[in-house]
């Protein structure tokens, strides 16, 4: 079986499938990695005074890892600065939090040829390698570079920013020019493609697209839209452990009767915290007879605290939390509690199972997970209802949720409203065809279905195979028309 090398900016070390501390997609690349003898190479998440080149190998649960570390100037600007204060924003549609510095690009540019000269002595001629995510995006230039000519793979986790607010980054051209070194670019659903494809035949008026396949000068690369999903078997049987039903107990106990809504999420500026509090603020102004009767769960563990934009966010929510509170609190009731800690997968999974309502309203996610696992975690006798975001990858799939526009707090508060009055059957036939959709395409269809994809040979000019398949085949016109709308 040819062998799997996947590079990551960070390695997920393995603990052993089924491990609590280890989420879904770590496992199913590890699984990956233990049937093909592959790799995984990435950042250590250490520093070193000067870059070596050094690799640390390690070995776990059947799966080698090797990762370098990396100077302190390289975290800042490749890590901190071009990943995460220019590219981050910048695929979240936040232009006002883009910063174009040249040293962040200069640092960003300067890894990624690090990367490339310390993987090039660990690969064979037949490997296979897939490359994820925004840090990396010119790594498979590099290696072609460096005359790597192995099939090669790209995933993108983000959303794809509409073409208007990617010309805002000075090197825009270059970074997709870097894309088409790939043979197969992933995207986690139609609308991220549709945006990339626009911005493909906006500005790259030679290149020729048809039926899933981008052909530009030398290169032919097939795009695909391949929602990454969860281990949803694993995760419905997690919440259902003691451990799971412990967690669920505690919380219930401390409501005393009250309903649950809950959110969960990574501090970020993206996933629509201060809109959301907004929101379920606006439910208790509204609708006076659910005070004393709910109470707002979100939990919020910090993320890239080094990053001024994400201080400021949490700074606004310790504000806005301490304002709800204040106005509608009372010596019995706490309506909002806001947690800045994690909790790993099955107390998660408890918590979900106990929760009415779940808001899932990020203003940009590429898919969020969270979703499904919500809808996972669910008792079928007796489910929660999902409230999700439009403009989440996970929206394509969950049309069954209600479907909301995170930045209209009226919105929010209607949506609350009617899912905290939705009678059962409702429920229950809303998450039937929701749990059906997240079994289906759950993270082993998605690993099978890019891999076989990266494997297969480019279907001949004017095949129609691939535009048969879940539509990612749209031409140019339709695709542009799609991104235009979005």
């Amino acid at each position: 079986m040819t062998r799997l090398v996947i590079v990551s900016n960070r390695v997920s070390p393995p603990t052993g499938e089924g491990q609590a501390n280890q989420g879904g997609l770590a496992v199913a690349l590890s699984s990956a990695l233990r049937e093909t003898n592959g790799i995984w190479f990435g950042w250590s998440g250490n520093e070193t005074e000067t870059f070596t080149g050094h690799v640390n190998f390690s070995k776990s649960d059947g799966v080698t890892t090797a990762t370098v570390d990396l100077e302190p100037q390289d975290i800042d600007e490749y890590y901190n600065g071009f990943a995460n204060r220019t590219l981050w924003p910048l695929f979240h549609d936040r232009t006002d939090l883009a910063e174009f510095e040249r040293n962040f690009a200069g640092g960003y540019a300067r890894v990624n040829e690090r990367f490339a000269d310390t993987l090039l002595p660990l690969i064979t001629p037949e490997d296979l390698i897939w490359v994820h995510d925004y840090h990396l995006i010119p790594l498979g230039a590099e290696l072609r570079k460096r005359d790597v000519t192995n099939r090669t793979g790209f995933f993108l986790h983000t959303p794809w920013p509409v073409a208007r607010l990617l010309t805002s980054l000075p090197s825009h051209a270059k970074l997709v020019n870097a894309l088409f070194a790939y043979d197969l670019l992933g995207f986690q659903c139609q609308a991220w493609l549709d945006s990339f494809l626009y911005y493909v035949h906006d500005q790259f008026p030679e290149a020729e697209i048809s039926d899933g396949v981008i052909r530009i000068g030398d290169r032919t690369v097939r795009v695909v839209a391949c929602p990454i999903g969860i281990d949803a078997g694993d995760f419905a049987k997690s919440a259902t452990t003691p451990e799971a039903d412990e967690a669920r107990e505690s919380i219930l106990r401390s409501l005393e009767g009250r309903d649950l809504i809950m959110g969960v999420d990574r501090l970020d500026y993206s996933k629509g915290m201060e809109q959301r509090f907004h929101g379920y603020s606006r439910l208790l102004q509204d609708h006076p007879e659910f005070q004393e009767k709910v109470t707002f769960l979100q939990i919020a563990p910090p993320s890239r605290e080094q990053v001024a934009s994400y201080q400021d966010i949490r700074r606004e929510l310790d504000a806005l939390s301490g304002h709800i509170n204040g106005e509608f609190a009372t010596a019995h009731w706490v309506p909002l509690r806001y947690v800045n800690r994690g909790y790993d997968r099955l107390a998660l999974s408890g918590m979900y199972r106990s929760a009415r309502a779940a808001l899932v309203t990020p203003l940009r996610d590429g898919m969020n997970l969270v979703a499904k696992e919500y809808v996972a975690a669910q008792d079928p006798e007796n489910p929660g209802v999902l409230i999700l975001s439009r403009y989440a990858g996970a929206a394509e799939q969950l049309q069954d949720a209600l479907l909301v526009n995170p930045f209209s707090p009226e919105e929010l508060a209607d949506a609350l409203h009617q899912a905290l009055l939705m009678p059962l059957e409702e429920r229950k036939t809303r998450w039937r065809a929701m749990m059906d959709s997240v079994e289906t395409q759950d993270i082993r269809w998605w690993l099978k279905r890019f891999l076989d994809l990266l494997t297969s040979e480019h279907p001949p000019r004017g095949s129609t195979a691939e535009a048969s398949e879940s539509s990612e085949g749209a031409d140019t016109k339709e695709a542009a028309q799609a991104a235009a709308s979005s």
